[in-house]
């Protein structure tokens, strides 16, 4: 029987969990954590990530994807060149609507035959839908008239975890969420302790599984659990509820501890966003509702600004530094023959080894998935004035900060609660927490360079979540983005799934 461990992905989004897990390789160079099936509903998700299992199937990637990702060949030719691989990403992936009876009508002998086949070497990981948990979508649902908790199948979706868990029975699971599931409750009962207690009980006993602790830290109000990104590594400011489970009889059979169990270990240098953003290819922004060419954003952008300068002009004495510096990057606009363009041209360096080593593939000739998207006008001055503050005084600018000449027109503007409705991603710090929300419209997520004046595109947000740069996402732009924005980082369940091996190769 094989050593490694069959895995099974569920919730898979465009594949993070699973990315991390399957590149722990044994001294044979075997991989130690084998995606047998990975589940996700989304189409444009689930095009990213049989495409990925594609690639799993490869000692070294062929030259035939790298022209599929950079839009050389397309899709259907990449397949027709490798049938057998295709075949197995096939294999390897399904499109299911968890919860749904067609669902689990598939499932159960797809995992019976995943553990005949693996006995007792299965492991299960994936991260239920956490959009009734977030802060910001029970925020939206207390705007909804006569909504019921107890009536939103999302906060109970995690039952189909549970569902998978006591089917499979595997040695292991790992199961992330958004922090919002602490605090959220139905009928006025904490989901946490009921999912906690749950995960415990996943067949048929009180304690077949023992929930161990992965950090040693006791902030949060749930001790080990809650795992910060930016604290392993990561250069994004990320905070998760990771829970992992042990079987308990293989606890005991080996004769692990089921308390103080060696956390993962901090970096002990933080990343920051210059480590992984600063060297990419410069772009400029795009212009939307209105006609978009390299002479026409010029024009746009040293309005732009010109006009945050005499905004914070005629606002406060504490801006004149701001105003001048915005003066200073309108004169040195490039002329219209050294204009960056939209898309990317090659791939720029990392500043930080161990990042540069997970994420740079020498063989990638352009960035994929690098595009900048176009602004309004009127975006364009606040993106110039907020990226230059940043420069200024190191932080992005608060809502209240903004000259009123910069004001949106937005009846919430001042009332505290977009505060942060502009927001820079800094140089010398970690990213704030990418999030689908980046499809919207970008304004959370500005680039630190003022005279690139845009959002950061999906392959930025990709770097900062970790991805490898020849991680194609499928689907249309905003689609990318909300893939991007609802992953695990790779790197991190990478070392979590370090944290698992060591564990289960103990005798």
């Amino acid at each position: 029987m094989s050593s490694n461990f069959k895995t099974v992905d569920i919730f898979a989004g465009p594949g993070g969990l699973a990315e991390g897990f399957s590149s722990l390789r044994d001294a044979g160079g075997e991989r130690i954590f084998d995606i047998a099936l990975s589940v996700e509903k989304e189409p444009s998700a689930f095009a990213t990530l049989r495409l990925r299992a594609f690639t799993r199937q490869f000692s070294e990637l062929p030259i035939s994807y790298y022209d599929y990702i950079s839009g050389r060949i397309s899709r259907e030719r990449l397949m027709d060149l490798h049938p057998a691989e295709w075949e197995a990403a096939v294999r390897e992936t399904t499109m299911l609507e968890l919860g749904s009876d067609s669902a689990r009508e598939w499932l159960g002998p797809a995992l019976r035959k995943i553990r005949e086949n693996a006995g007792d070497r299965t492991v299960l990981i994936g991260g239920p839908p956490c959009q009734a948990y977030s802060l910001v979508g029970r925020a939206r649902n207390r705007g909804i008239a006569n909504y019921d908790a107890a009536s939103d199948h999302r906060h109970f979706l995690y039952r189909e975890y549970i569902h998978i868990l006591e089917q499979l029975q595997p040695v292991a699971f790992v199961m992330e969420n958004v922090k919002g599931m602490l605090s959220a409750k139905v009928n006025g009962v904490g989901m946490i302790a009921r999912i906690m207690a749950d995960l415990r009980s996943a067949g048929g006993k009180v304690d077949n599984y023992h929930i161990l602790p992965l950090v040693a830290d006791t902030r949060g109000g749930m001790y080990g659990h809650i795992v910060r990104a930016e604290e392993f590594g990561i250069p994004q400011a990320r905070h998760r509820v990771i829970l992992l489970g042990i079987r308990t009889d293989v606890l005991i059979r080996r004769g692990l501890p089921t308390g103080a169990l060696q956390p993962l270990l901090a970096s002990p240098v933080k990343v920051t966003v210059r480590d992984v953003l600063e060297g990419m290819p410069r772009l400029r922004s795009g212009l939307s509702r209105t006609a978009d060419t390299p002479e026409g954003w010029r024009t746009a952008a040293m309005s732009a600004f010109r006009e945050a300068a005499t905004a914070c002009d005629a606002h406060a004495t504490d801006l004149k530094d701001v105003a001048r510096r915005l003066r200073s990057h309108a004169d040195s606009m490039p002329g219209v023959d050294t204009m960056p363009p939209r898309t990317s041209t090659s791939p720029g360096p990392i500043r930080d080894n161990r990042l540069a080593d997970w994420l740079v593939d020498a063989r990638v000739g352009a960035l994929p998935n690098h595009e900048s998207r176009g602004h309004m006008a009127g975006d364009l001055a606040r993106y110039a004035f907020a990226a230059t503050f940043a420069e200024v005084f190191g932080r992005s600018p608060k809502a209240q900060e903004f000259p009123p000449g910069l004001a949106p027109d937005h009846r919430n503007w001042e009332s505290g609660k977009f505060a942060d409705r502009f927001r820079v991603q800094t140089w010398d710090a970690p990213s704030t927490t990418v999030t689908s929300h980046i499809s919207k419209d970008g304004h959370y997520f500005i680039h630190p360079d003022p005279m690139q004046c845009r959002s950061l595109t999906v392959r930025e947000a990709a770097r900062l979540q970790t991805f490898p740069d020849n991680y194609f996402f499928e689907g249309n732009r905003t689609q990318q983005y909300v893939q991007v924005g609802n992953a695990v980082p790779p790197l991190l369940a990478k070392q979590i799934a370090e944290l698992l091996s060591d564990l289960l190769s103990r005798a």
